[in-house]
Order: structure tokens, then C-alpha cells, then sequence
């Protein structure tokens, strides 16, 4: 497993744990934290034994946003991570899942700041679990800047167009009770069990067909934008598939044997 000083790469069964890992900072973005990160996404999918992701932060925060003056380079750590940078160009916007999607399910595990490139980063995952203390928002506007991480295309698509204006525009932070409300994220745990949860749900992923979960999974995002008809027509094109596998035929053995199935993505 990889990781660098900013990220850490843990294995709990089935699951791959990425945790931002910089507590003194809020776990605010920093070179070898996107490095480790990007690793970790590539890792995941690369990796056959790896059914679902968990993506948290240490020391009880998520991520407090970008450190611009880490990525510039300004004599802060991570200098030995700028040929990466270097050599791909996209390499941060990868990491932060604005042009890369995983292939397997990743869970957020939100504990206290989750906001500017932290809410950014959000948007990219696919089952988010928030701790009732942790705090979101995009609060570029504030600063003059613009939420570039993909926030006012992706945004809008995933809660309603007036509640992600509001957050837009405002600046303003949000408690977990309210991304809740507005369906930003779909659990609000207990402060502290965040991770808990997400690794409850990982569980619970874990023990159903890998193939049929990256199938469904990839099904789901290439027709969001499709009209119904063209959904349905790509929906028969991954899903038929699906249904000719070894780990199909398994799912239904184990059914009728009443057992836990033993799939072999095949």
C-alpha cells in the first residue's frame, strides 16, 4: 500500500481507508497529500481484493480546503512530489475526483471541516456519512475566488438548484443538520462514529457481487445526464452482462442454499 505523509492507506478487510492526515491544518490541501491521494484512487481500482473505498480525515477534521501556498511550493514540504506534478499536469484535479471517478463505491466519513475544497471533494464521492458537529460550505465567493473544483456544475445536479445557489453565493457555512436536509449527504451520525458508519456501509457493499456493484455504480453516472430512453438503452448494455457471470450464478446458488455467496469478480 502507498501514502505519504499527508495520507494515509489502510486496509479494514474489503475496504481501502484513505485519510487525509495533515490534523494541524485541518487536513487543508497540500502536495503530498494529493499525491498519496491520487495514488489511493488508482490503487483502489487496480486492486481486485478492494471492494469499496472510505475516504476520511484525521484528527477530526475532513479537509479545511486548499493550501495554495503548499502547492506553489513555497519552500513548504513536498518538494520531492513536484516532478509528479510535472509530469501530469491533472494530477491534483484527479485526486480532488473532479476528472477521475473510481471505478469501486467510495464513502466520505465527515468529522468537523468539510468545506471549500473539502466540499469540493465531497461532490465526487458516492455515500457520504457526516458526524452532527461537522461544518460544510463553499466559501470561495467570500475570498473573490471561484469554487473551480467542479462545485458550480456538479452542485447543482445533486441537491436542488436553490439550495446549491444559496451555498454558492452566500459563502455562508452549513451544519451537517442542513446538508442533510438538503441532501448534500445521507447520514448524521453521532460525533465521532463517522467512520464507524462508513465502514458499517462498506461492509454491507462488500458482501454483494464486486461486478454487479461496478456495473450498477458505472450505470448510474453515464446516464444521469442521458434522457430516459437512451438511460434505458445503456442501462440493458451494462446490466445484461452482468447477468452471464460466474459471481451471477453464485449470487444465486447461494440463495437457494440459504449461505453466504463467495464471489471471484468472474
Amino acid at each position: 500500500m502507498g501514502g505519504t505523509e499527508h495520507l494515509t492507506v489502510q486496509r479494514e478487510g474489503a475496504t481501502l481507508v484513505l485519510t487525509l492526515n495533515r490534523p494541524e491544518a485541518r487536513n487543508a490541501l497540500s502536495l503530498p497529500m494529493l499525491v498519496g491521494l491520487y495514488d489511493g484512487w488508482l490503487e483502489a481500482d487496480a486492486d481486485d481484493s478492494v471492494r469499496s473505498v472510505v475516504f476520511t480525515g484525521a484528527g477530526g477534521s475532513f479537509c479545511s480546503g486548499m493550501d495554495l501556498k503548499a502547492l506553489a511550493g513555497n519552500g513548504m514540504a513536498g518538494e520531492e512530489y513536484r516532478d509528479r506534478l510535472k509530469a501530469d499536469p491533472d494530477l491534483h484535479w484527479k485526486a480532488m475526483l473532479r476528472h477521475h471517478r473510481p471505478c469501486k463505491p467510495v464513502i466520505a466519513a465527515v468529522e468537523g471541516y468539510c468545506v471549500a475544497g473539502g466540499t469540493e471533494m465531497l461532490q465526487g464521492t458516492d455515500i457520504r456519512v457526516a458526524g452532527e458537529s461537522a461544518t460544510f460550505g463553499l466559501f470561495e465567493v467570500k475570498r473573490g475566488l471561484f469554487p473551480i473544483g467542479g462545485s458550480t456544475v456538479r452542485l447543482q445536479r445533486q441537491i436542488p438548484r436553490t439550495h446549491a445557489l444559496e451555498m454558492l453565493l452566500t459563502g455562508r457555512p452549513y451544519s451537517a443538520r442542513e446538508a442533510a436536509a438538503v441532501g448534500l449527504v445521507g447520514h448524521v451520525v453521532p460525533d465521532g462514529t463517522a467512520l464507524a458508519k462508513a465502514l458499517e456501509i462498506a461492509e454491507q457493499i462488500n458482501s454483494c457481487g464486486p461486478l454487479a456493484v461496478e456495473a450498477v455504480k458505472a450505470s448510474v453516472y453515464e446516464t444521469a445526464e442521458m434522457t430516459e430512453s437512451e438511460g434505458l438503452a445503456a442501462e440493458l448494455t451494462r446490466g445484461w452482462p452482468v447477468f452471464d457471470t460466474a459471481d451471477a450464478k453464485e449470487g444465486a446458488r447461494a440463495f437457494a442454499e440459504k449461505r453466504p455467496p463467495v464471489y471471484k469478480r468472474v
